[in-house]
């Protein structure tokens, strides 16, 4: 029988959520570092995003931080996690996706969103409630630019006129929009044929609209033309793993507690606040919002979301500051160690090959030993004979 391909892909979505205290800089080459750590492990993605106030994320562009780590990498696919859309001129953007493209040789993928942070958009004197209508706007003459058209429109916040990209594209790249817990993601990732990055995948009232979110893709898929494929859709949540529950918690006292505060002033779904790490991570890994244990744990973790959703293709770690910052890269070799082959079934044909040896008690270790007797005594024999 042959065996089964790998089921399931991983990566990181890196915002990121670095903690307030790192120097910015040493953070920012941290970001590269990763991508080269990630690679050499075999995972199979990692994503910038964009934001622009915060002190907290703070890659303004995933262009260059992803021209950068193709850099320092060789397999893994490298993603804008995501563009927000609503920021920028279409065509230029378009333009630059392109190269991104052409420079990485195909290993780019292109998220877009209609961008998060209020003040990001405040700032630059856009009205938050236009942004998801302008993504729309934005996403749909930017397909059609990398499909080679030549593109003429007019909204209220830009102009094309005669519109047509100078590249073609380098490869057929993956084109991912954002959900959470609306049906507004999951609604564009069908219309356009886009793959779905579901952002609020472990949180409780998201992974409940999981199966349903899906069935939005394929009515909407259906009414537009496209096929959806489930290998397509990534599931996002935090993870931290070390050897013990006890340790895990222990490295996270660094980050986890800061991270959750922040994320309680940006996310309407944030977990609450808590008095001890103990009961943080307690509450964290009892609600199902993520997992802060063991490989175990993970395991269970991503086979409730397979269970959950119907079946996914990647999921994808919150890219944080949990933990110092070896704590990190070790908790990310003990996935690619211990969780990533139970998921795709790659430890089932070596243990086949250990038990069938090991099934056979002394037979091997006899069977040598008998040889090794026999050889030497014919060795012998033969010395004598021409002594």
């Amino acid at each position: 029988m042959a065996a089964e391909p790998r089921t399931m892909r991983f990566g990181v979505f890196l915002g990121p959520y670095h903690r307030y205290g790192i120097n910015p800089n040493l953070a920012m080459r941290r970001d590269i570092e990763l991508a080269a750590h990630l690679d050499a492990l075999g995972f199979d993605e990692i994503w910038f995003g964009e934001h622009h106030s915060g002190g907290v994320e703070t890659i303004a562009s995933p262009e260059v931080m992803i021209a950068a780590a193709a850099q320092h990498t060789t397999h893994i696919k490298l993603g804008t996690g995501v563009l927000s859309l609503p920021y920028h001129q279409p065509f230029i953007l378009a333009d630059r996706v392109l190269q991104l493209d052409h420079l990485t040789r195909g290993r780019m993928m292109f998220g877009a969103g209609p961008g998060q942070l209020l003040e990001d958009a405040t700032m630059i004197g856009i009205e938050p409630s236009t942004q998801r209508a302008r993504m729309e706007e934005a996403l749909e003459v930017m397909l059609r630019l990398f499909d080679g058209e030549t593109v003429t429109a007019k909204t209220e916040w830009f102009t094309l006129q005669d519109a047509v990209l100078q590249l073609a594209r380098y490869s057929d790249f993956e084109v991912a929009v954002t959900g959470s817990v609306s049906s507004s993601g999951p609604a564009l990732a069908g219309r356009y044929g886009a793959s779905l990055l579901s952002l609020a995948a472990t949180d409780p009232t998201g992974i409940e609209r999981l199966a349903g979110h899906w069935d939005i893709v394929e009515h909407e898929s259906a009414q537009h033309g496209h096929t959806p494929d489930r290998s397509d859709w990534r599931l996002l949540g935090p993870m931290y793993i070390a050897e013990t529950v006890e340790q895990a918690k222990k490295d996270v006292a660094y980050g986890m507690p800061w991270l959750l505060d922040y994320l309680a002033h940006i996310t309407p779904t944030a977990l609450g606040s808590f008095d001890t790490v103990d009961e943080l991570c307690d509450a964290l890994n009892a609600s199902g919002r993520g997992v802060v244990g063991t490989p175990d744990m993970a395991v269970e973790q991503l086979t409730r979301l397979q269970e959950k959703s119907g079946g996914f293709g990647t999921y994808l770690f919150q890219g944080s500051d949990y933990a110092r910052w070896p704590n990190m890269l070790r908790s990310y070799q003990l996935f690619a160690e211990e969780v990533v082959p139970r998921m795709n079934g790659q430890l089932e044909p070596v243990k086949r090959s250990v038990d069938r040896v090991l099934a056979t008690g002394t037979l091997g270790a006899d069977t040598t030993a008998r040889s090794q007797a026999e050889a030497t005594a014919r060795y012998e024999a033969g010395r004598e004979k021409h002594a």
